[in-house]
């Protein structure tokens, strides 16, 4: 969802915002953890359905990522050094990081930093190589259709595109400071190719992608699975950018064969 890049950022001012972190679920008695990262204009509720069949048998952590947090410099870095003190913070040993768009990069960024600290990894319509963009054009920001049409190409099912999901992001977008956030993550993910540094993730990672992905199409995919030495691909049919929205069974299906699969793919 990065149809924002072309928005006219000059007169926007960074503010500085709390965003607080959630975690699903807390029970130290369970087995592996997971740990769930959304998108650039994802939400919590995005993992609905994962959170609903693995919740009772894995620790299952869903981070609010800071996306608005005043994030200067290096925006990922600065995210991902969320995720490391998030992971510290909740005891969090050994997880199987699942990320979708924006949060399969910093998984990616995490595990490349951390690499014997991550069990498993799953991808979905994850950044880290390259994206289409709905650049060209003006966003009218206020025209709460327009924003409706833009979300609605992201997603092969438009029945998942409920009034929740076209509020919530038309209501960031008419912040500046949230939507200068957006613009400015937006351009360093696609600025942050991995492709030299992906051969030395040698972890176990299941490439879980939407065939009709617009934003992340196919051939990223099949990208992926060349240069990531443990990589097993899966494709969704009638699937955009969001898989586990679009497809939550099969989505669910693949993840917990993988889940329980040995680390060797």
């Amino acid at each position: 969802m990065l149809f924002l890049r072309s928005f006219d950022s000059k007169n926007f001012s960074m503010q500085l915002s709390f965003t607080s972190t959630i975690s699903v679920q807390q029970d130290l008695t369970k087995d592996r953890p997971i740990v769930l990262l959304h998108g650039l204009l994802g939400q919590l509720s995005n993992w609905k359905h994962v959170k609903e069949r693995f919740g009772y048998k894995y620790r299952v952590f869903a981070p609010e990522l800071p996306l608005f947090n005043g994030l200067r410099g290096n925006n990922l870095e600065r995210l991902v050094q969320f995720l490391e003190n998030y992971i510290v913070q909740n005891q969090i040993d050994q997880p199987v990081l699942v990320g979708n768009s924006l949060g399969g990069h910093i998984a990616l960024l995490y595990t490349l930093k951390h690499p014997k600290k991550v069990a498993k990894l799953v991808l979905t319509g994850s950044s880290g190589l390259y994206e289409n963009t709905f650049g060209g054009t003006f966003p009218r920001v206020k025209d709460y259709s327009y924003i409706k049409g833009k979300v609605e190409d992201v997603f092969e099912r438009k029945e998942v595109v409920d009034e929740a999901l076209v509020n919530h992001i038309f209501e960031i977008v008419q912040q500046k400071s949230k939507a200068l956030a957006i613009i400015g993550l937006a351009r360093d993910t696609q600025k942050q190719n991995l492709k030299n540094q992906l051969p030395h993730i040698k972890v176990p990672t299941l490439l879980l992608w939407g065939l009709q992905d617009v934003v992340t199409p196919p051939a990223v995919a099949e990208q992926f699975k060349e240069l990531l030495p443990q990589a097993k691909l899966h494709y969704l049919n009638n699937c955009g950018h969001a898989p586990m929205m679009e497809q939550p069974e099969l989505f669910n299906l693949h993840l917990s064969n993988f889940l329980a699969s040995n680390y060797a793919c």
